[in-house]
């Protein structure tokens, strides 16, 4: 192995019920801990959130509440994680806006208080998005071998992007990956439909408030109703159409809104 350990390093993975920090729960730990002397220990558990898990969720991780009803709860294996994270330094992929902030809260809702400020961290996301920079500029470069003259000067910028997309179409031309269920599929077609619905097929206001589900259906993207039917929640609760309405929220998203509310009144 390469990493130079002072201490084991753990690098652990969630599934959860949603991307709510505070409210979702852990379907699943993955935790691979990484010796000083290159060893690796692999512990995996499955874990019963004692919630629903919503099936836009489950499209994702393809963990359905029937493969979890019977598996212990977070507070029972609580104490078992803790021990097993003990004196490691922690590791993940985008760890340090989900997972930690996820599993902490799940800790001290089994009240255990589990101290990451002690540990070394390592977000190999960052590290990715640093050393791979995810600017026009860079694009430029990796797909057309050009470096980006008159950066920020519109016209440059758009000729650039228009020069990407191009080349985006031919790089990856039957290029085959697969999706979270292990199917392969080729995600980038030279069609503008199918370009489409790989990078704005959710989109329902431009501001990103509002989003439709994997049924096609809207729902709110903020707020004490993320998660939920856009329409359903109108319905239950007028007033937070006239919340939306009176206070600073673009107003592509006020305008989404209300055909949304009117086509719910029509239908």
């Amino acid at each position: 192995m390469n990493l130079n350990l002072r201490n084991p390093l753990l690098v652990f993975d969630l599934e959860t019920t949603g991307t709510n920090v505070t409210k979702d729960r852990i379907i699943e730990i993955s935790m691979v801990k990484a010796e000083v002397s290159g060893e690796r220990i692999i512990k995996t558990y499955r874990v019963n959130p004692e919630c629903h898990i919503p099936s836009s969720s489950s499209k994702i991780h393809g963990i359905y509440d029937e493969d979890i009803k019977d598996k212990p709860t977070f507070k029972q294996i609580a104490k078992e994680v803790a021990a097993f994270m003990k004196g490691c330094d922690i590791g993940g992929y985008n760890v340090l806006r989900f997972d930690l902030p996820v599993i902490t809260e799940e800790f001290l809702r089994a009240g255990i208080e589990f101290d990451f400020s002690q540990r070394k961290i390592v977000d190999a996301q960052k590290i990715f998005f640093l050393m791979e920079p995810r600017t026009l500029g860079a694009a430029l470069k990796f797909y057309c071998g050009r470096e980006l003259q008159d950066a920020h000067s519109a016209e440059a910028d758009t000729i650039a992007t228009l020069d990407v997309i191009d080349a985006q179409v031919k790089h990856y031309e039957g290029v085959t990956i697969k999706d979270k269920n292990g199917k392969e599929y080729q995600p980038v077609q030279n069609d503008m439909n199918s370009l489409h619905d790989l990078t704005a097929s959710n989109l329902v206001d431009f501001a990103g408030r509002m989003v439709l589900n994997n049924e096609g259906n809207a729902i709110f993207n903020f707020g004490k109703y993320k998660g939920k039917s856009v329409v359903e929640t109108l319905k239950k609760d007028p007033h937070y159409y006239d919340w939306i309405i009176n206070n600073d929220f673009a107003l592509d998203t006020k305008n989404k809104l209300t055909q949304l509310r009117l086509k719910s009144q029509f239908a």
